[in-house]
C-alpha cells in the first residue's frame, strides 16, 4: 500500500472515493445494460461491461497523468484550451451526432478512432478554469462593469449559446455554476445581477425565436416544455414514461433492494444505464445502496471544501470550486430526477453511469483538484524540512 502512496499525491479522501464511485459502478452497470443489449438484438450485457472498464481505465489515466501537472500551468492553458472548445462546439452544431434516441446532436465522431465526444462536458471543464484565472487577476482590484464584459462574459455566453441550443439543462448547470463562482471570488453583487437578467433576457428571447422558426432548433423547446410540464401535472402519470418507471424500481427496491443484478425495471426504464442508474442501483441495492452513494458524493463535497480552503492561492480556490462542485451537483440533480424532485434533465451520475466522455471529463476535473491538494502537500513537507527545530527532534 505504501509503494502505491509513492506514485499518487494529493488529497487521499478523493481517491478514494473516485476509486469506490468506480469499483462500485461496474454491478449496476452490467445490470442495467441488458434493455440495450436485447434492444440492439446482441442478447449479451458484456461488451458494455467490458466497454465501461476500458473507459473507467482511460479516465483514470487521465486523472493521474493530470493530477501531476503543476495546477498554475491550467492558467495559460485555459486561454489555449477556450478558443479550441468553441470551435469543438461550432463543429458539434454543424455536424454533430445523436446518441440513444437523443433528439439533439451534442456528440462528435473523434477521426480515426470512432469515438463519440461529447464537447459541451469539455467546455464545461474549461470555462470554469478560465473564470477561475479571471477572477483570481481581478482579486483586490476595483474593476467596473464594462471593464469585465469581453474578457469574462463574452466567452461565457458565447460558450452557452453553443450548447444551449442542444442541451439546455447543462448550459443552466454551467450557467449556475459561474454565478456560484463569481460570487465566492468577489465578484461585486450588483454586477452580478445585470448579468442574472441579461441570462433570463438571453433565454427568453431563445425560446421565442424557436418558436417562431420551428425549424431552426427541432422539438428543443418542446422537449423543455413538455418535461416541465410532466414533472408540475402529478395527476399525468402516462406523461412522463421514465419517471413512472424510475418511481416503480425505487419503490421495488425498499430498504435492502432485491439483489445485485435482479432489478426489474432495468428492461423497460429508457436510458437505465446512464440518466436514471441510481433508480437501478436503489430497486437492486435499497435505500441502504442508494443513501451509500448519496454519502460518497457529500464526502466528495465535503473534501473539495477543505482543499479550497487550504490553498494558497485565490486561483487555487477557484480553480477546485468551479470544476469540483458541478461534479456533486451534478450527481445531486441525477438523483433528485430519480425520485421526481426535478425534472428530467438527462444528467447523468458521476464515475457511475455508463458513458465515456462523462467519466473522462469528472477524472480531468478531479485530477485538477488533486493537483491543487497535491500543491499544499508539497509546500508543507517543504516546510517541515526547513523547520530546524522538527530536524533537532528527531535526532534526538
Amino acid at each position: 500500500m505504501r509503494n502505491i502512496f509513492k506514485y499518487i499525491s494529493g488529497d487521499r479522501a478523493i481517491w478514494a472515493v473516485a476509486l469506490l464511485l468506480a469499483i462500485f459502478s461496474f454491478l449496476p452497470v452490467y445490470s442495467a445494460s441488458s434493455n440495450l443489449a436485447y434492444l440492439y438484438g446482441e442478447g449479451n450485457t458484456l461488451p458494455y461491461l467490458l466497454k465501461h472498464f476500458a473507459h473507467l481505465i482511460l479516465g483514470f489515466a487521465i486523472l493521474y497523468g493530470v493530477h501531476k501537472i503543476p495546477y498554475h500551468y491550467f492558467r495559460g492553458l485555459s486561454i489555449i484550451a477556450l478558443p479550441l472548445a468553441f470551435i469543438l462546439l461550432l463543429i458539434t452544431m454543424a455536424e454533430g451526432t445523436t446518441i440513444d434516441g437523443a433528439n439533439a446532436s451534442r456528440w462528435i465522431r473523434l477521426p480515426f478512432v470512432g469515438v463519440t465526444f461529447q464537447t459541451s462536458t469539455l467546455a464545461a471543464v474549461v470555462l470554469m478554469t478560465y473564470v477561475a484565472r479571471y477572477l483570481s487577476r481581478i482579486k483586490d482590484k476595483v474593476v467596473t462593469f464594462k471593464e469585465t464584459l469581453v474578457p469574462l462574459w463574452l466567452p461565457v455566453f458565447a460558450i452557452l449559446a453553443l450548447i444551449l441550443p442542444a442541451n439546455f439543462s447543462t448550459t443552466a448547470i454551467i450557467f449556475a455554476m459561474v454565478v456560484l463562482l463569481v460570487f465566492v471570488g468577489g465578484y461585486p453583487l450588483r454586477y452580478l445581477g445585470i448579468i442574472l437578467g441579461v441570462g433570463l433576457v438571453c433565454l427568453t428571447l431563445f425560446i421565442l425565436t424557436a418558436k417562431a422558426f420551428p425549424g431552426m432548433f427541432p422539438n428543443r423547446v418542446d422537449t423543455w416544455m413538455s418535461r416541465i410540464e410532466n414533472f408540475t401535472d402529478k395527476e399525468d402519470t402516462e406523461g412522463d414514461y421514465q419517471i413512472e418507471n424510475a418511481k416503480i424500481a425505487i419503490a421495488s427496491g425498499g430498504i435492502t433492494g432485491l439483489g445485485p443484478g435482479k432489478s426489474v425495471q432495468k428492461n423497460v426504464l429508457p436510458q437505465s444505464s446512464s440518466d436514471f442508474i441510481y433508480a437501478i442501483i436503489v430497486e437492486e441495492f435499497g435505500m441502504i445502496g442508494g443513501l451509500f452513494l448519496m454519502f460518497l458524493y457529500l464526502l466528495l463535497l465535503f473534501r473539495l471544501v477543505v482543499v479550497a480552503h487550504k490553498s494558497n492561492s485565490m486561483f487555487g480556490k477557484l480553480l477546485v470550486i468551479g470544476v469540483g462542485l458541478p461534479i456533486v451537483f451534478q450527481a445531486l440533480i441525477n438523483m433528485a430526477v430519480a425520485v421526481e424532485l426535478f425534472p428530467v434533465t438527462g444528467q447523468t451520475l458521476p464515475l457511475v453511469s455508463s458513458g465515456g466522455t462523462s467519466i473522462w471529463m469528472t477524472c480531468l476535473a478531479l485530477g485538477m483538484v488533486l493537483s491543487v491538494s497535491a500543491k499544499r502537500e508539497i509546500l508543507k513537507k517543504e516546510e517541515e524540512e526547513q523547520n530546524p527545530l522538527d530536524i533537532l527532534s528527531q535526532t534526538i
